[in-house]
This record gives structure tokens, C-alpha cells and sequence, in this order.
């Protein structure tokens, strides 16, 4: 994934993620991050950037994630099992949702985790984001049966740098939780 949203730590210019692409294999899905960026600015990225699927963290409307013609990921905040519904139910069309954790000021990255009691049985897929960690998806995976799992901060040794151990026991863990569902 390539984050596109300048005020993150974590943030990549198109010309370095276009730079990066090049090089990928082309089984490999590649997914671009945004934030209530402005649609001419998703445009000219999508010119630099050959991005699969885009995800958009802000306060998206569906007709604004739609319009780019491209599968689209949605991230919800995790507030209630009825906000979620509902949220869920207002992107029909999202490939996928993505539940994140509630914070002041932030679109994700936190490193908090959610009660995960407030995910509602959902009649579509759903990645779980939001404070995880080799620690701990296992037992998301076990308790929620998400159809994927995000994680960032949670193997890193400091800000978008990915820490190979931490790395290895979160697969290790996601592997051992899946075996078991």
C-alpha cells in the first residue's frame, strides 16, 4: 500500500510510490491511501501511479470513492455495532470495508485498539485494522473472522519502518489463527 496522505508519518510521494511500482511483479495488488484529498489531486495520482485499488480514509462520500472508476476500499470507524451497519450500508459498492479504531484528529495509525464487541455479523467482507500486532491477531482472527487484517505500526521498529522479527511473528500468528477458524 502506498499512503498518499501528506500529513501522515507514513506518507509517499507518486513519484517514489510510480518509482516503486515499477519494479513490483504484476500479481501484486496495489493499493493507494487517501484522505479527504481533493479529486484532481486522486486524479493526477492515478496518471503517475498504476493503483489497483484505491482506499480512502476520510469522509468519503460513496458517489466520491465511485467516481474514479476504480475498486475501492472504505474504512469505518469502529464506534458501534449500528454506526457500523449503517456506514456499511452507505458503500455498497466498497471491495472491501475496513474497520479502524476512533481517534481525535486521526484517519488510522493510532496503534489503539477497538472493542472488538462492537463488530456486527456483516453480510460482506471486512478487514479489521486498528492496534494490531504479532500479540494480538490471533485473537481477532479467532473472535471476528475478518476477511483480512491491516497493520502498520504494530511491526515497526519506528515510523514506516518495518521490523523483519515483528514482521515474521505477526504472518506466524495470522497463520496459527487461521488454521484454527
Amino acid at each position: 500500500g502506498f499512503n498518499f496522505y501528506e500529513s501522515s508519518r507514513r506518507y509517499i510521494s507518486a513519484k517514489v510510490a510510480a518509482d516503486i511500482t515499477r519494479d513490483m511483479p504484476g500479481f501484486v495488488s496495489r493499493v493507494g491511501l487517501f484522505v479527504n484529498l481533493q479529486e484532481n489531486h486522486v486524479r493526477r495520482i492515478l496518471r503517475e501511479v498504476p493503483l489497483d485499488i484505491l482506499q480512502f480514509h476520510g469522509s468519503e462520500s460513496p458517489t466520491y470513492c465511485r467516481q474514479f472508476g476504480v475498486p475501492y476500499i472504505k474504512a469505518i470507524k469502529a464506534t458501534t455495532s449500528a454506526e457500523i451497519v449503517s456506514e456499511a450500508e452507505r458503500y455498497p459498492d466498497a471491495v472491501l470495508l475496513l474497520l479502524d479504531t476512533v481517534s481525535n484528529g486521526s484517519f488510522g495509525g493510532t496503534g489503539e485498539v477497538f472493542d472488538w464487541q462492537q463488530v456486527p455479523e456483516l453480510a460482506r467482507p471486512y478487514a479489521l485494522a486498528g492496534g494490531l500486532n504479532p500479540e494480538n491477531v490471533g485473537d481477532a482472527i479467532r473472535q471476528l473472522r475478518p476477511y483480512a487484517v491491516d497493520v502498520s505500526g504494530g511491526v515497526e521498529e519506528s515510523a514506516g519502518i518495518k521490523d523483519e522479527s515483528r514482521l515474521s511473528a505477526f504472518f506466524k500468528a495470522v497463520y496459527q489463527a487461521d488454521q484454527l477458524v
